[in-house]
This record gives C-alpha cells, sequence and structure tokens, in this order.
C-alpha cells in the first residue's frame, strides 16, 4: 500500500490543474489516468490548436440547475490566470473571434505546459492504469491493477461521455452515486442536430453551405440564442450557432433560426415598380444567404401569388425558419457532456462533496457546461484550482 495526501482520478484539463495546485502546496499528489496519454482531450481541441480560454468568461455563459454555482470558482481562477500561466512558458497564443484564445503553434504546447508545472510540484502522473475500485473506511482507498493506494482526499476529474472514441466514460458518474451523490440527468452538449426525413429531403443534398445566422433553442426557461456560422450537414445542421443552441434544446422543443439576422431582405420586391416573381427574391436573397441555398429557400417558400401581405409573410418565414430536429449526433459528436454531477452535493469554494469529507468533483463530471468557445477549459481551469487549493 502507497500512502499519499491527494488522488487525483483523471489527467484531462481539471485534473492537471487540480494536482499542481495542490502539489504547489506540499501535497503528496499522485495524479492516474486510464488512457496511454494524459491530456488527450487538449490535444484535439480547437482544431489541435486548444482554444484554451475566452477572454469575457462569465458565468452567464454556463448552463446548470444552479446558474450562480460556477460564480465563486470563475472568480477565484480567471482567464488572466491561465494567460499568465500560458505566458509564462512562452507560448505564443492569438485571439479569433469572440474572445476565444488558441496556440499559435498546437495543443501539444499547454498538455507540455502542465506536465511541466506538475513536475514542478512534485506531483506523480501514472497514466494507463485502471481503477478497480474506489472505498472510505476513515481513508480512502484506490485500488488498481498494480497498487493499492490510501489517501486523505479522492479528487473526481474524470470527464463525461462525449467522444467515447478517446475513452470517455460514465466512471464518474458511478463513483458520485456509489457516495450517494445526485446526477442531474447527463446529455449531449455542444452537438449537431440531426433533421427529420422531410426536412432531410428539403435540405441535405446542400451539405456543406454555410451562412451566419441567429439560432435559438426555443425554451421558457434560461438562454440559447447565438448569432454565429450554421453550417447544413448530410444529416441536419452544425456550426457554431447550432452547436451552441444544442446545449439548451431538449427533444420535442423546436429551433427557430433567423437566416438574415438585421436585414430585411424583401424589401426591394415592395417597390412600385419591382418585378415580383422567384427570380427576383433569389437575387434579393443573395445578398444574405449563399446562391443555392436562396434558390431552395424560395423553391420551398414562394407564395402562390406576390401580394404585399405574401411577401411580407416571406420576410416572416425567413426570420422565423424553424424545425424540430429528430435529435442529435449524440455523444460521439458532441464536444462535452451537459448534466451531470448535481452542484447542490459541492461546495461552490472547494468542490467539496458536502456528504462526503475528502471527495472532490471537478469539470466536466459537474453539472455546469460552458458555451463553445474557450470557456470549458476555463471552467476545468478554474475548479481544478479550486480543489486543488482545498485539498
Amino acid at each position: 500500500m502507497q500512502k499519499v495526501d491527494v488522488i487525483i482520478l483523471g489527467a484531462g484539463a481539471a485534473g492537471l490543474m487540480c494536482a499542481l495546485e495542490a502539489g504547489r502546496r506540499g501535497r503528496r499528489v499522485v495524479l492516474l489516468d486510464h488512457a496511454e496519454r494524459i491530456g488527450k482531450k487538449i490535444l484535439i481541441s480547437g482544431g489541435g490548436r486548444c482554444n484554451f480560454t475566452n477572454i469575457h468568461c462569465r458565468p452567464e455563459n454556463f448552463l446548470s440547475q444552479n446558474p450562480h454555482f460556477a460564480k465563486s470558482a470563475l472568480a477565484r481562477f480567471t482567464p488572466a490566470d491561465i494567460v499568465a500561466m500560458v505566458e509564462k512558458h512562452g507560448i505564443r497564443y492569438h485571439e479569433k473571434t469572440l474572445g476565444q484564445l488558441f496556440c499559435d503553434r498546437s495543443a501539444l504546447d499547454i498538455v507540455t505546459m502542465l506536465e511541466r508545472e506538475c513536475a514542478d510540484a512534485g506531483v506523480r502522473v501514472i497514466a494507463g492504469t485502471r481503477i478497480l475500485s474506489v472505498v472510505r473506511d476513515g481513508h480512502f482507498r484506490i485500488e488498481t491493477p498494480g497498487t493499492l493506494y490510501e489517501a486523505e482526499a479522492v479528487v473526481v476529474a474524470t470527464g463525461g461521455l462525449s467522444i467515447p472514441k478517446m475513452g470517455a466514460t460514465g466512471f464518474g458518474y458511478h463513483l458520485a452515486e456509489q457516495f450517494g451523490l445526485r446526477i442531474v440527468e447527463c446529455r449531449p452538449g455542444l452537438v449537431p442536430l440531426v433533421f427529420r426525413p422531410d426536412d432531410q429531403e428539403q435540405w441535405c443534398d446542400l451539405a456543406g453551405i454555410s451562412t451566419e445566422v441567429v439560432a435559438q433553442a426555443r425554451r421558457k426557461e434560461g438562454r440559447g440564442s447565438f448569432r454565429e456560422k450554421m453550417l447544413i450537414t448530410h444529416r441536419g445542421l452544425s456550426g457554431p450557432a447550432i452547436l451552441q443552441a444544442s446545449s439548451y434544446w431538449k427533444p420535442g422543443d423546436p429551433v427557430v433560426v433567423d437566416l438574415a439576422p438585421d436585414q430585411n431582405v424583401m424589401a426591394a420586391l415592395l417597390n412600385h415598380n419591382a418585378r415580383r416573381d422567384p427570380s427576383t427574391a433569389v437575387l434579393a436573397l443573395r445578398a444574405v444567404l449563399p446562391i443555392r441555398m436562396a434558390e431552395r429557400w424560395v423553391a420551398i417558400n414562394q407564395p402562390k401569388d406576390w401580394t404585399n401581405a405574401s411577401i411580407a409573410a416571406m420576410e416572416r418565414k425567413l426570420h422565423s425558419w424553424q424545425m424540430t430536429p429528430a435529435g442529435t449526433e449524440g455523444y460521439a459528436k458532441a464536444e462535452v457532456t451537459a448534466g451531470g454531477v448535481d452542484t447542490a452535493e459541492l461546495d461552490a469554494k472547494t468542490m467539496q462533496s458536502r456528504k462526503v469529507p475528502g471527495l472532490y468533483f471537478i469539470g466536466e463530471v459537474v453539472d455546469v457546461t460552458g458555451w463553445l468557445g474557450g470557456y470549458n477549459f476555463q471552467w476545468a481551469w478554474a475548479s481544478g484550482a479550486s480543489a486543488g487549493r482545498a485539498v
């Protein structure tokens, strides 16, 4: 048996941050991961360049049954803190749209940075090991195939169910339930939506076409309206606007898309001398939509007559294209898992279980889900730092 102070399960963004913070405090830390390579999800993020934070990060950018829960952690480890660490290691980065910060070179720079910080803090990192059991009898005992560990604290940073091909499992949720913690129902978040058959027939041959829209998951509670790009796929809709709205979507809800934000496209057809026919409508629409999409939209929505009222109705439809998805592309294509360990079970300052002293949950396994664009990484850093400073 090896006796340590802290065992951290999961060497992703949250687990690595927690480990280095705890190690800096002189704690004896062992970080375990079932994958052969730590930080695997970091390495594929942001197209391989890791969108490691967002400079506009606020609590309002996160979904949770308790919208206030994330405030404490986010205030105590801010985007400026992770930027300072990145700059300390000489990693060059740039801002893309909407406050998103990416590495200039590679996501490997972020993983290497975290590995070096953990090494400097005396953290022992063990990859490629399975957790056979976690029990508590005064101390925690964590059994792996080769070693039995005894620890004062266990931090669960095992992530969610998204991208199972990267090794994602429900281990963290099962462990929470083992110790009596409640789980908010999990679902794929930041995920492409799948059309119903009739919508697929009308639109999916236009796969690859992209346009700026405002997409909204029409739900009474919460937010869910995003102005970004939408992409038509072979099965439905994707692109940043749709991925964002998907986190707010529930089965049976419609999704509403404004195809011409802030534009009055059909106004040209209302001029006294204007022609009123499909070709003129397509010409007007080409100012805001790719030509093939403009042609398809007019073919589907053109009126029988071209009165002022029918043209006004076309304009309204353009700003409220409504469809009810058949579903999502599931965890295989989801960037995150929404839901997770109920925040009512955790202390917002430390991430410690209220029921089980010494047991902590951080990162994606918790019912805190960020928007697309670096927010989920910021939650990982912030929740990891909060637990690392407390264990």
